[in-house]
């Protein structure tokens, strides 16, 4: 009985330690692309506060202003998006990120798509969406 004690807490240091280890963030493309997909995503379905921790915090508060006064809740649908392509700048702390995305917003019934141009920046350990051209959002985002 001493034994198997002996040897479960020397190996519960060896077992536990596979537990305890996190993938670091990336500051490369494999870093920024679920960043990208989850803001898309976000927006997509109306998660404008959710969407708003990936904005930069010096824009942060403007988007989700405008959001409200715009009432993106109700009246902004974004029906599909697509990310065409993803570049990363040779500081590797940049990267522009280009998407098309079919919108309308109320009380227009005509649909848009918009070929948007995002710049993301690499803050802190996460990739941070710092300015975008186009689209439902370069209200805020300019």
């Amino acid at each position: 009985m001493i034994r198997l004690l002996a040897l479960l807490l020397c190996l519960l240091p060896v077992l536990g330690g596979g537990c305890s280890h996190t993938k670091p963030r990336s500051s490369g493309l494999e870093g920024l692309r679920p960043v990208v997909e989850d803001f898309h995503k976000m927006v997509r379905w109306g998660e404008y506060r959710a969407a708003a921790r990936y904005v930069v915090p010096e824009r942060r508060a403007d988007f989700e202003r405008a959001r409200r006064e715009l009432n993106d809740a109700r009246d902004l649908s974004i029906t599909d998006y697509e990310i065409d392509e993803a570049t990363l700048a040779p500081d590797e702390q940049h990267a522009t990120v280009v998407s098309r995305i079919q919108w309308m917003r109320l009380p227009s019934m005509s649909a848009k798509t918009s070929t948007v141009t995002s710049q993301f920046v690499y803050v802190n350990g996460a990739w941070l969406l710092e300015r975008q051209s186009e689209g439902p959002f370069a209200d805020a985002l300019r």
